[in-house]
């Protein structure tokens, strides 16, 4: 089988609505500016999350300012829940090219 580097999260398959889409792989579009599919650890069923704006504000993951306030004002620090819009959006420059921007340092949040 494929072995898959232990730093890595899992990045699996599953359906969600007939379609097989990968988890925890943010990805652009949807109705908000992300979207991400996530497994429910309760439920088991699959979830789509979106988030992001919808306002055409930039994405400012080069900006180190503005990442300290982003994560600050967001309070990234706080969030664990793979569940929510906010956790994902904490963590968009660690997906940087899976949803098609150009990051500088892609390991910290904001």
């Amino acid at each position: 089988g494929n072995k898959v580097p232990l730093d890595l999260p899992m990045l699996n398959e599953a359906e969600y609505r007939g379609k097989k889409v990968q988890l925890n792989k943010p990805k652009r579009g949807g109705g908000k500016k992300f979207y991400v599919y996530v497994r429910n650890p309760e439920t088991n069923k699959i979830k789509k999350i979106e988030f992001g704006d919808t306002t055409g504000l930039q994405v400012k993951i080069n900006d180190p300012v503005a990442r300290k306030s982003f994560a600050a004002r967001h309070k990234c620090a706080e969030k664990n829940d793979k569940m929510t819009a906010g956790y994902w959006s904490c963590r968009v420059p660690r997906f940087a090219k899976s949803v098609g921007l150009q990051v500088d340092n892609p390991s910290s949040f904001w």
